[in-house]
C-alpha cells in the first residue's frame, strides 16, 4: 500500500513507519521538524529508513496539496500535532493553527487527490471529566479541560464532516498516555527516568493520586495497523490504550526501581488542564480491529529504561 504518514519522524510516527515498511508498504513522510523539541531527535528517529521525507508545515496549504497529488496515497495516517497540554494553555491560536487548521488541509488534500482512507491520532484527553470510567466511545463529550483536547475533538468532527460528504472512510484514534523506546524527551516517563539517573530532582505535580492509562508503543503500532485494514463504517472512533491505570506515585515507584536509584521528589500544584483520570474501555477496538495489548506497565517501563540507557541520550527539555 502507498501510504503517507504525517509526523512520521515523531515518536509514534516513526514506530509506525518502520512497522509499515517492514510489512512492504511504501511510506512517505510529511514532518516539519519544529523546535517543540530538539529536531535532530525526530532526525534520529527515522535514520536510515527507506522513504521518502518532506519536511512540510501542515499550515501550507498549498505545499500538503502539492505532495498528495503527486504521491497519491491510498491511504494517510494524520499523526502531527502540535502536542503538549500545559503549553496548549499558553498559546492556544498556535494550537488552533497546526492541529485544526493543519488537520483541515490534509482532509483538503486527501479529498483533492482521491485517497479514501483516513487515520487521524486522536488523544484521551476528549473525555475531560468524565464520570464514567473507563471510557468509551460513545461517551457524551460535553467539556474539554484544555486547548490542546478541544483542538483533537475538533479535528474528529472535520473526520466526521470529511467522510459523510465525501466518502472517506475516516477513523478516529484515541491514545491513551504512550510511552516506550524513542519517547518524546518532554513526556513524564523520560523526564522522571533522565532525572532519578542523573540524581536531580523530579516535578510532582499533585499528591501523586492521579491516575492514567499507559501504553506501550507497540501496542499502539498493533491498533493502527488494525485501524488500516477495517472496512465496517466509513467514520468510526476507537480507543487505543491498556484498560488499567496506575498511580503517579505507583510510576515513579515503578522508574526507581527499573533505574536502580530513588526519585528526589520535589512537590508541586496540579496542574491546569491535567485529567486527574484516563482509563479506556478497549472493548470496540478489541472486537473490530483485533487489538489486543500485550506489554503491561510493569513490562513497559523495564523495557523503556534499558533503551533509555542503551542510547545514553539525556533527555532534552521541550521549548514553548
Amino acid at each position: 500500500m502507498n501510504v503517507v504518514v504525517t509526523g512520521g519522524a515523531g515518536f509514534i510516527g516513526s514506530h509506525v513507519v518502520r512497522a509499515l515498511l517492514e510489512r512492504g508498504d511504501v511510506v512517505t513522510i510529511i514532518d516539519h521538524f519544529d523546535d517543540f523539541y530538539d529536531p535532530a531527535i525526530k532526525r534520529h528517529n527515522i535514520d536510515g529508513l527507506d522513504c521518502e521525507v518532506a519536511p512540510i508545515d501542515l499550515r501550507d496549504e498549498k505545499e500538503i496539496h502539492q505532495l498528495l497529488q503527486r504521491v497519491k496515497p491510498e491511504a494517510i495516517i494524520h499523526l502531527a500535532a502540535r502536542a503538549g497540554v500545559r503549553p496548549s494553555i499558553q498559546n492556544p491560536k498556535l494550537y488552533l493553527e497546526n492541529n485544526v487548521h493543519g488537520t483541515l488541509n490534509v482532509l483538503e488534500g486527501a479529498r483533492a487527490c482521491g485517497c479514501h482512507r483516513f487515520l487521524f491520532a486522536s488523544s484521551s484527553s476528549v473525555y475531560g471529566l468524565s464520570k464514567v470510567v473507563p471510557f468509551h466511545e460513545a461517551l457524551p463529550l460535553p467539556q474539554t479541560l484544555s486547548p490542546y483536547a478541544a483542538t483533537k475533538l475538533a479535528g474528529e468532527q472535520l473526520c466526521g464532516n470529511f467522510s459523510y460528504l465525501y466518502g472517506i472512510r475516516t477513523i478516529c484514534l484515541r491514545f491513551f498516555t504512550v510511552y516506550g523506546p524513542a519517547q518524546r524527551p518532554d513526556l513524564a516517563i523520560h523526564r522522571f527516568t533522565d532525572a532519578i539517573s542523573r540524581g536531580v530532582p523530579i516535578k510532582q505535580f499533585g499528591d501523586g493520586s492521579t491516575r492514567r492509562d499507559y501504553t506501550f508503543i507497540d501496542d499502539i503500532v498493533q491498533g493502527v495497523l488494525g485501524a488500516m485494514t477495517y472496512e465496517r463504517e466509513h467514520f468510526d472512533i476507537f480507543n487505543l490504550g491498556e484498560n488499567e491505570t496506575t498511580t503517579l506515585s505507583a510510576l515513579i515507584a515503578m522508574i526507581e526501581q527499573a533505574v536502580g536509584r530513588k526519585a528526589i521528589i520535589e512537590h508541586l500544584p496540579e496542574q491546569p488542564g491535567d485529567m486527574p483520570l484516563t482509563c479506556a474501555d478497549i472493548s470496540k477496538a478489541r472486537r473490530l480491529l483485533g487489538y489486543q495489548p500485550t506489554t503491561p506497565l510493569a513490562v513497559g517501563i523495564p523495557k523503556f529504561v534499558e533503551w533509555y540507557q542503551a542510547a545514553k541520550r539525556p533527555a532534552i527539555g521541550c521549548r514553548l
